[in-house]
């Protein structure tokens, strides 16, 4: 509970002044006062003159010198007895403090220096100076950064959102409009840099070993053209089929009802099971004949596209109904499927399907190997609370308080944020969260608490009551670099080495997870030559990294003044993250300083 704010106005303060002052005259000696220091519209004038010391007056308007611990009345005997009760030995004598006080207030009130004119960049250096310490100003805009942050669903940056609140899993795009960069969204998060798509195996190869391979190229092209990268799953299948509806033509396949698997499938002799976890006659995914024909699609995908530069991931799902839960496949048949998606995708960031034995068994080979594995899981803000009356409200199952914790830990992936990314897709969306009475900040609060890096509010409009929060949230999940101060020389020799200090701050969730470079541009008419630092970003966890480095400077620099660049940049020196700072050069480079080439 919050204590009263004891405060009194300024010409109170004004009086306790001349008060301390008359009760001991010899704080004042020496400081040259004029006589009218002995009234109180002499402290107001003084403690009005600058912005600095209005600060300080607001300060001892709430001082307990003058406030809560104030003398009782104005005798010499009482402002001395309540500055005898902070001080003790050599610093028992009390006008000194009151000195102190006093001169605080004359400091406080004469204007600041003027600063140099600046002529030149270094100007406003002395001449003994040698460093410099460059300290941006932090920004809170949004940055287009990738791999991070909220993802569309099913549609790109700038298409229009679902209708309501509902959505579809297997409609993954297939209708290809024109490529070319798109604007906002609209009552979704703004701007995105990834996109998620996921198509039944069905629609990807309806006949076996024919491939729709155009779902994909198409998918990866117009993601570039709007700024993404392609977060993709192939799922085994994804809803249940009604065969008087919708008619196999398989020769053989399950009586009446099974799941949209390739028709094709069935007349390998492929075996199914009369109740599924999710539908009747779903596929026995511990058949033989599933491992090697799922097997075959997963390596004929990664032939073609492990390592595209515009696929950013690729779920590892295997098996049941959207590949999320893994089905009925056995720990043995899920480390098998697990394997050859590991073994096909050499180059492309694979992530795990939480709560599965193929999250368990990837997680294992990652300790064991060293080799980065992500994870996903559906159902970030589940808190749900049922009115049935079986449990009491708010005490049903929900997969916040339930599944999460105790996957993470069985899974042993609690620590695998630290070298892959977290994607986490909405249970339900937000609006449906809004219609149920959420806790938006609970759910917030655990999404920091898994160190996500991707939020997928699958492309249901946002509330707008909620859209500042959920805002703040894409640009706070994943990584958020802040310079907050970089030293290096005013002057130094070209070829020569000199050295430069970092001190950065991720006020992000998670790191980065790819190997771009830190890399420091020497900027002079007509030539900029760069220098990429040996700094490994990757290791740049939430908080302070400070860290210094010496370089050689370019030997092709010449005499006079060279401006001093900084970004985060690909193998070819293109910036790729922004910092959040302020100052941006039209070519992505954050101009900091210059340095004199002597």
């Amino acid at each position: 509970m919050s204590q009263p704010v004891m405060k009194i106005s300024p010409q109170q303060v004004a009086q306790r002044i001349v008060e301390m002052v008359t009760a001991m005259p010899e704080a004042a000696e020496g400081l040259e006062l004029p006589e009218s220091h002995r009234q109180p519209e002499y402290w107001l004038e003084l403690l009005s003159a600058t912005p600095q010391a209005r600060r300080l007056m607001e300060l001892m308007r709430e001082m307990p010198l003058f406030t809560n611990l104030a003398p009782a009345d104005s005798s010499p005997e009482a402002w001395r007895a309540v500055m005898r009760k902070n001080f003790t030995g050599p610093d028992a004598y009390l006008p000194r403090q009151a000195t102190r006080i006093i001169k605080r207030i004359l400091r406080s009130a004469q204007p600041l220096p003027a600063q140099r004119p600046m002529i030149r960049w270094r100007d406003g250096y002395q001449a003994g100076e040698v460093i410099q310490r460059v300290r941006p100003t932090e920004t809170d805009a949004y940055l287009h950064n990738p791999h991070r942050g909220t993802t569309t669903f099913q549609r790109f940056q700038g298409d229009q959102t679902y209708v309501a609140w509902f959505t579809s899993d297997t409609h993954g795009p297939v209708d290809f409009g024109q490529s070319g960069p798109a604007g906002e969204n609209v009552k979704y998060a703004p701007r995105t840099t990834l996109v998620y798509v996921r198509w039944p195996w069905r629609w990807m190869e309806p006949k076996k070993g024919k491939f729709n391979w155009k779902l994909v190229d198409q998918s990866l092209k117009i993601a570039r053209s709007r700024g993404q990268t392609v977060q993709l799953r192939f799922q085994p299948f994804s809803r249940a089929m009604d065969y008087s509806f919708e008619p196999c033509t398989a020769r053989r396949h399950p009586p009446e009802k099974s799941v949209d698997l390739p028709d094709w499938y069935w007349d390998t002799g492929a075996k199914w099971i009369a109740r599924g976890p999710y539908a009747a006659n779903e596929p026995d995914c511990n058949d033989p004949l599933y491992v090697k024909h799922f097997g075959q699609f997963i390596r004929s995908f990664a032939r073609r596209y492990d390592g595209h530069p515009d696929l950013e991931s690729i779920d590892m799902a295997y098996a049941g109904m959207w590949g999320e839960s893994g089905g009925n496949a056995t720990p043995q048949t899920a480390a098998r499927l697990v394997d050859i998606y590991l073994r096909s995708f050499k180059k492309t960031m694979l992530l795990s399907m939480l709560g599965t034995h193929g999250c368990k068994h990837a997680a294992t080979i990652s300790r064991r190997t060293g080799r980065a594995i992500g994870w996903r899981a559906d159902c970030i803000g589940d808190l749900r609370r049922h009115y049935e009356g079986e449990v009491p409200t708010n005490s049903e199952f929900n997969h916040t308080f339930d599944a999460y914790p105790m996957q993470i830990q069985k899974d042993g992936v609690k620590e695998a944020w630290r070298t892959a990314p977290v994607t986490m897709e909405t249970c339900g969306n937000v609006a449906t969260w809004f219609m149920d009475e959420y806790d938006l900040n609970v759910i917030i609060r655990e999404g920091y608490r898994y160190h996500m890096s991707v939020f997928m509010p699958k492309n249901v409009f946002y509330p707008q009551a909620w859209q500042e929060k959920l805002a703040e949230f894409d640009r706070k999940i994943g990584y958020r670099f802040v310079l907050r101060q970089m030293i290096l020389p005013l002057e130094a020799k070209a070829g020569r080495r000199i050295n430069l200090q970092f001190f950065f701050d991720n006020v992000g969730c998670a790191p980065i997870y790819r190997p771009y470079a830190l890399a420091v541009r020497f900027r002079q008419e007509g030539r900029s030559p760069v220098v990429r630092l040996k700094a490994d970003i990757r290791k740049w966890l939430p908080g302070h990294t400070w860290f210094e480095e010496n370089i050689t400077l370019p030997a092709g620099l010449k005499k006079g003044q060279a401006s001093v660049d900084l970004a985060i940049v690909d193998a070819k020196n293109k910036p790729r993250v922004w910092l959040a700072i302020q100052g941006r050069t039209d070519d992505h480079w954050h101009p900091l300083t210059s340095l004199d080439i002597v």
